[in-house]
């Protein structure tokens, strides 16, 4: 009894001692925890970590038992791991960085004002193009930059600095084309370059059925926050690639709203308060003309 009489003490006056500004403390670090490990869910980040959590455990189980020579050992081992760890996970980490300024709230700030209707007009050109391609079975790879420009990647191909048309994308990837195996890059809606090269996917878990196109596509969603478009060359299926996940075989209704959602999400939010304002505004009309003929008719009894 006298036990558990200290232990509730010493909870206690634990728990008095916490201000508001360590819970915040502590809810700040675990936000960015859990944003670290979304970002490192890959097969072969998970077992890095596992393997570094169980030197961690043999480590403290050595402080325990005092084994110093393992605990000596592991003590050097851990100082620098840290440093071998931000070289490992450093593509991982950057991504994770980069997510914290392109959150949606900032993403709405940063799209101008000017640009939104050469934006939409390019979704709409490119489903128009897409639709035609899939049927046709012409390979497509199309790159939307949003927050991270894609300069490094544009060097590697051939400058265009057009309006995003469906007959110039159809242009550019038909087959015979000189820039038909290389990616288009679109910025503001504008089509700024094609025939670029992409970096290839590192996930060794991607479907063995995915070709160079596929991979390169979500090679690029893996190290940016580019919204890719593809149509593959053998089943003409319509896919896109975000954040290093692949979405496949889309209907041209269910592309134009991915990439209104993608690529215009305050536009996207505008409508449905408008559709919200209208359905309201509808509602109360019908009710207020069903009210006046009620009062209407009771007056003429």
């Amino acid at each position: 009894m006298e036990f558990l009489t200290t232990t509730y003490e010493m909870v206690a006056n634990y728990f008095m001692m916490i201000k508001v500004t360590d819970v915040i403390d502590m809810a700040i670090i675990a936000f960015v925890v859990y944003n670290i490990l979304i970002r490192m869910r890959s097969t072969t980040s998970v077992r890095i970590l596992q393997g570094v959590l169980v030197l961690l455990i043999i480590m403290w189980l050595s402080t325990i038992f005092d084994l110093r020579c393992i605990n000596f050992l592991l003590g050097h081992a851990v100082q620098w791991g840290v440093l071998a760890l931000i070289i490992l996970f450093q593509p991982e980490l950057r991504r994770a960085l980069e997510k914290i300024g392109s959150s949606t709230g900032l993403k709405q700030m940063f799209i101008r004002e000017e640009a939104l209707p050469a934006i939409e007009q390019a979704i709409k050109e490119t489903v128009t193009a897409c639709t035609e391609m899939s049927q046709s079975r012409t390979g497509v790879l199309l790159v939307f930059e949003r927050e991270n420009q894609l300069d490094d990647i544009l060097r590697s191909g051939t400058k265009i600095n057009a309006d995003v048309s469906s007959e110039l994308l159809k242009n550019i990837f038909f087959i015979h084309a000189p820039m038909h195996d290389g990616a288009a890059i679109v910025r503001d809606g504008r089509l700024l370059g094609a025939g670029c090269m992409l970096p290839l996917s590192k996930n060794v878990n991607l479907s063995r059925d995915l070709g160079m196109r596929h991979r390169a596509g979500i090679g690029i969603s893996e190290n940016s926050d580019a919204v890719v478009v593809l149509v593959s060359e053998e089943t003409g299926a319509i896919s896109v690639a975000v954040d290093g996940s692949l979405r496949r075989h889309l209907s041209a209704e269910t592309l134009e709203k991915f990439l209104y959602n993608e690529l215009l999400p305050n536009a996207s939010d505008k409508e449905q308060q408008s559709g919200l304002k209208g359905g309201l505004k509808d509602g109360l009309f019908n009710l207020k003309t069903l009210l006046s003929r009620n009062g209407v008719g009771d007056e003429n009894q």
